[in-house]
This record gives C-alpha cells, structure tokens and sequence, in this order.
C-alpha cells in the first residue's frame, strides 16, 4: 500500500499579491501530490506567507509564525517578511526555512528537504486554473511584479524587487482559463498596474491569432473581450490611464478605478517622493467622470507623515471635498523598519496622528454618503458573494471584494453565490446600500 500524502498546512496573510503567491505555492504543492491540511494538529508542516509592510503587519506574522509553531512545532517562513531573515529567527529560531516574496522555487525546495513529495510531480493533476484561495466566482490576476518607485515610506522594492512584467500571453491565457472555469470578475492586480510592460518596452505576443502589446489600454481591451467583470487595482494617475477609461464608458471594463494617492499637499507629496502634481490629478479625474459619469474612484492616503503640519493636513482635508472620491482608505504613518521616510524631521505624535485620522474619515465619510445616495431608486447589476437566509450579500460594479461596502439585496430566494442579479437601490448608508430584486417584465 502506497504511503499517505504528506499533508501541508498553509496560512496567507496580507495583501491579494501576497494572496496570488499563496495560491501559486499551493497549486505546486497539489501538483507534486500533497495534501492540504485545514488543522495545525493534522499537518504534517505548516507554510506561512507573511507581510511585513508596516509595523502592525510584521507584528501580526510573527504572532502566526508562533501560533504555527506552537500548534503545530514544523514551520516555514515565506512572503515580505522573510527578506528580513534575522528578524524572523530571531524571534523564532525553531523555524525550518526562511525565504522571501514570490520565492515558489525555494519554499518549494523548502517542502521537499523536510517533508519529501510522494511522487514524481504531474501538472496534469491540477485544473488549468490552479488552486485557488478565493471563492470560485472572483480571482485576482497579477500581471507583474516588482516596482520602480521609491517611495520615501515604502519598502516594497526592497522585499519584491524591480518591475517585471509577465508576458501578455501568459496573462491572457490564465485570465481565460479562469473565465472557463466560472470565474466572473477579474480583480487585475500589481505594485503598479498602469507601469505594466515599462519594463520590457512594451513587447508584443499573441492571443487568439492577433498581436497585442503588453500594454495596460491592450491588456484591458482584451481582457474585456472575455465577457466577465474586470476591475483595475493599483492604478497610477498617469496620462495613459485615460486610454482605458473609454473602455469603461463602453462597458468593457468595470468602471472602477483604486488609485494609491497618499496625499492632497505638494509639499508632503514631494517628502513621500510621489507625484506632487494636485491640480493635475484633480483635472484629470473630472475628465474622466465627463467621459464616464458612473466612475466609481478609491484611494488610499497617509496621515500624519514625517513634518506634516496642521495647514498641510487641512491641504489633505480640501482634496478631499475637491475630489469626491466614492470610496477612501486611511492609514497612520507607521515608521516602518528600512523606509527613508523614517529619518525626516518632525515625526508627529501618535496623538494627533489618530486625532487625524478621526477627522479625515469623518470628512470622508459624508463624501462617500453623498456619493452612495445618487443610487436610489437607480437600477444596478450585482454580483453574489454569499447568502443569509433570504438576503443575499452582493457587490455592485464600485465595490471590490473585501475593502468595499456591499449591496443587501432582501428578499432574495433561489439565489447563490457567483449569481448576478438586477436590481433596484432602495436605501444607501455610508459604505453600504439596500436593494430589491428588479421586478421581471411579464
């Protein structure tokens, strides 16, 4: 008799690139013929893909790495945090291995030193989609990794590297695969996903029997053709990005965009050593809400950075109500280990950094209700996500899964998750919105 599969129990933590990576390790796994483990007790080693971004963050993996090791007393180390392989061993010199970001080959090698595969590997044994950790009907599409910015507060070049575009084949031909595998929204993900193809001048391949560029307006406009919802994370305000708003317009493309901004004061843009071009930001979003009305804009920012004044943060404050941005996150300065961000002088106190925050959202959270309450009354095509009892939890085409409200659509029966549905916005609140199913046409 056959020996059992070594079982592999694995614990994602961080951002959906880190989550893409998790599931890449995890398709290599099954398709080497391990078993995955759900339980500490009943696997045989434990992976952990941690993040390192901020404080927080490393604070949380360490605390999974002990948990792991605790519970389970066989650990490797994977992710953002690895590159800091001291700190790691530090903290928990029992650890097997310590590798960093998107280092399938040696978490893999890893897997085999303390835990041998059972077999020769054969992809044949996986779907062509892989395995994924996402519910079957969304999946995050990296197209690159890596980044060219230097951003004063950022570590992220130094964990992942510089920009490396994949081959817009290759990007297609997983989007595809994920399509026929009942897949209906494509949350297209990178460090920088308007720089993609910088790297390698654009390069051509071929997709369906045409050329297409490695180019974001080409990979968009193809990725439309497949006919799912595709969203756009991680996007620049760059010139370019206007190319692919028409395709929004024209409903190829979820008319969505994440825009990482960070700050409204040109001073502080300059310290975080972003573009500190405000007004031209500002322009460039009125236009492209003149070409598609229905534009839903989130961003994330940082307050109480590194010298910011109190006029400085009221800047910040003025963006806002300039920018009527639909969705925001909020994030306090956190003095991450390695940024440059870190050597400036006037750090702000931790006080006034959540006295801050307090206000920003407050300010935002008034914007986003204003923004939400033009949908009453309005008809919307939702996505299901999941079901309590006769409300189905969806998300229209401004909410991205896990950061964005939802839409409770009630009274909802014979429904399930992956389902899309039309409906009719009865009542909005601040992130959220209430809806009921569109009456059919007799």
């Amino acid at each position: 008799m056959a020996a059992p599969a070594p079982k592999i129990g694995f614990v994602s933590l961080g951002c959906p690139k880190a989550l893409v990576d998790s599931e890449r390790i995890i398709s290599q796994l099954r398709a080497e013929g391990y078993a995955l483990s759900a339980d500490y007790a009943d696997a045989d080693l434990v992976v952990v893909n941690t993040c390192g971004f901020i404080d927080a963050a490393v604070e949380e993996s360490l605390d999974a790495i002990g948990e792991a090791l605790h519970e389970n007393g066989r650990v490797i180390v994977t992710g953002c945090l690895g590159v800091r392989d001291r700190q790691v061993r530090d903290a928990h010199p029992q650890v097997l291995a310590v590798t960093g970001p998107h280092a399938y080959e040696q978490v893999m090698q890893a897997v085999h030193r303390h835990e041998p595969p059972p077999h020769e590997p054969f992809t044949s044994l996986l779907p062509a989609q892989g395995i994924r950790l996402t519910p079957r009907h969304y999946a995050y599409l990296k197209i690159s990794e890596g980044c060219n910015h230097r951003c004063s507060f950022c570590i992220i070049p130094s964990m992942r590297g510089d920009l490396v575009s994949r081959p817009v084949e290759d990007v297609l031909r997983e989007a595809e695969n994920l399509a026929a595998a009942g897949v209906q929204e494509l949350l297209v993900i990178a460090q920088d996903t308007s720089a993609y193809g910088v790297d390698i001048k654009y390069r051509g391949g071929f997709w369906r029997g045409r050329p297409v560029k490695s180019r974001l307006r080409e990979l968009a406009a193809a990725l439309g053709d497949l006919g799912i919802w595709v969203r756009l994370h991680y996007v620049y305000p760059y010139p370019h990005v206007d190319d692919v708003i028409p395709l929004m317009a024209a409903g190829k493309l979820l008319p969505y965009l994440d825009m990482p901004l960070q700050h409204g004061s040109a001073r502080v843009l300059k310290a975080m050593r972003r573009p500190a071009a405000t007004e031209k930001v500002l322009e460039r979003i009125a236009a492209w809400r003149r070409e598609c009305p229905d534009l839903t804009l989130r961003s994330t920012f940082i307050v109480g950075f590194p010298g910011e004044s109190e006029a400085e943060f009221e800047e910040l404050l003025a963006f806002l109500h300039e920018a009527q941005l639909d969705r925001v996150g909020c994030f306090r300065y956190s003095a991450v280990q390695g940024a440059v961000a870190n050597e400036l002088p006037g750090a702000v106190p931790e006080e006034v950094k959540h006295e801050r925050e307090a206000r920003f959202m407050a300010v935002q959270e008034q914007i986003s209700s204003a923004r939400l309450a033009r949908y009453v009354d309005r008809q919307l095509r939702v996505l299901v996500d999941e079901v309590d009892g006769d409300v189905a939890i969806a998300r229209g085409p401004g909410d991205a899964p896990e950061i964005d409200g939802v839409v409770f659509v009630h009274a909802a029966d014979d429904v399930s998750s992956g389902d899309f549905l039309d409906v009719t916005v009865t009542e909005t609140e601040a992130h959220d919105m209430h809806a009921i199913r569109r009456a059919e046409p007799h």
